[in-house]
């Protein structure tokens, strides 16, 4: 794109990728793109003559009610991998967005030690990597991205993974370079919140939705945001850090320095906690929302507590952007509506009317594969705006 002045590349960048956002929810007339993304016929005309030349899109004349129209679809399109990396599991899932039986071509997931270093990380990443590619008989080489997902800031000015009580061995580490280096592919690293967001947007619960949070409910607790149909991540890329909203000023101590932080009443290593305290044993979240199913009123107590919590931060969160929906995920939406309920009670008393009236509280729809979908997602768009930019 030699020539054109680098803001109005960057336009018809963003736009591109609002078009491509379009059609990864199913195949669309042009005057349909039109109205899917507010763009004028005229540039959703241009963007489609470009995308079809570089292969990313199909063109085929359609007829409905004796009109005939260009349908658009995505087409064969790029190869592309998400990983996501959490402290007990490790996700790999390779796509592209042109799959006629959905994105995911391969996936593999293992559970991982929670003193492992960021190079064994990576290295257990890359052998997952070549397995998933391997299955489908496709090799590194085909690979167009790569995006990963970490649980801990990521400044996006040093991409350095800033301060993370879940990954402590990850701080200060160039995960975006180190990948980099061994893959030599482009790669791209974001929050994990922020990519459960892209992930529900994109085929999930906020599907259509150009104004939603995703919270992900977890060891952390920590929010996606996106805004007129575009995630937001601030000037450093630590946007949605919900985790260390103050529930109370009282409260215990959080490793920020704040106190009464939602993390330290929420977060699911402080509810396992409370419950060793009370019941004598350690206990397990999958075993804490089994025994409050059955009627246990401790564990029921713990966990609408937490449900309580994030439902005064998620009020706070309404209040200021007004979302139309707020997509829960992490660990602790296994406990459904035991969950849900008290969230939804609480942002009905906190949050002003208006905004309370309009924000639907869901569970994600995606459930623990949000996050490397959502890193399919972003290396997808690396890929399709590298081949746009090429």
């Amino acid at each position: 794109m030699a020539g054109i002045p680098a803001s109005t590349a960057s336009l018809r960048a963003a736009n591109t990728r609002r078009v491509l956002e379009a059609l990864r929810r199913g195949p669309a007339s042009q005057a349909d793109l039109a109205r899917r993304t507010g763009l004028s016929p005229a540039t959703v005309s241009a963007i489609v003559r470009t995308l079809t030349a570089a292969g990313s899109v199909q063109v085929s004349v359609a007829t409905s009610n004796g009109r005939r129209a260009n349908r658009v679809r995505l087409g064969g399109g790029p190869l592309a991998a998400g990983i996501d990396v959490d402290h007990r599991h490790l996700r790999v899932v390779v796509g592209t967005s042109g799959g006629s039986g959905g994105p995911v071509l391969a996936e593999r997931a293992v559970r991982l030690a929670t003193d492992l270093t960021a190079a064994a990380g990576l290295d257990t990443a890359i052998r997952l990597l070549d397995d998933a590619l391997t299955s489908i008989n496709a090799s590194r080489d085909e690979l167009a991205a790569v995006a990963v997902g970490l649980p801990a800031p990521v400044d996006l000015r040093t991409g350095l993974v800033g301060s993370s009580s879940i990954l402590p061995a990850w701080v200060g580490v160039r995960a975006e370079d180190a990948l980099r280096e061994r893959l030599d592919l482009p790669v791209v690293v974001d929050n994990d919140s922020n990519l459960g967001a892209l992930g529900e947007m994109t085929w999930g619960a906020s599907v259509g939705r150009r104004d939603s949070a995703y919270i992900k409910a977890s060891t952390g607790i920590g929010a996606g945001l996106v805004i007129a149909g575009e995630l937001f991540r601030g000037r450093a890329g630590t946007a949605g850090e919900i985790g260390h909203t103050t529930i109370d000023e009282n409260g215990p101590i959080c490793r920020c320095g704040n106190r009464g932080c939602l993390e330290m009443l929420a977060g699911v290593p402080i509810l396992l906690r409370l419950l060793e305290q009370a019941y004598g044993r350690p206990m397990t979240l999958p075993a804490a929302i089994s025994r409050a199913r059955a009627g246990d009123a401790g564990c029921a107590r713990v966990l609408a507590d937490a449900g309580r919590h994030i439902g005064v931060a998620i009020a706070n969160l309404a209040n200021l952007l007004n979302p139309e929906v707020i997509v829960v995920g992490g660990e602790l939406v296994e406990a459904g509506d035991m969950l849900l309920d008290p969230m939804r009670t609480v942002l009905r008393r906190y949050a002003i009317p208006s905004a309370a009236s309009t924000a639907e509280v869901v569970p994600a729809a995606l459930g623990e594969r949000a996050e490397a979908l959502g890193a399919l997602a972003l290396a997808l768009d690396k890929a399709e705006h590298l081949t746009y930019e090429g």
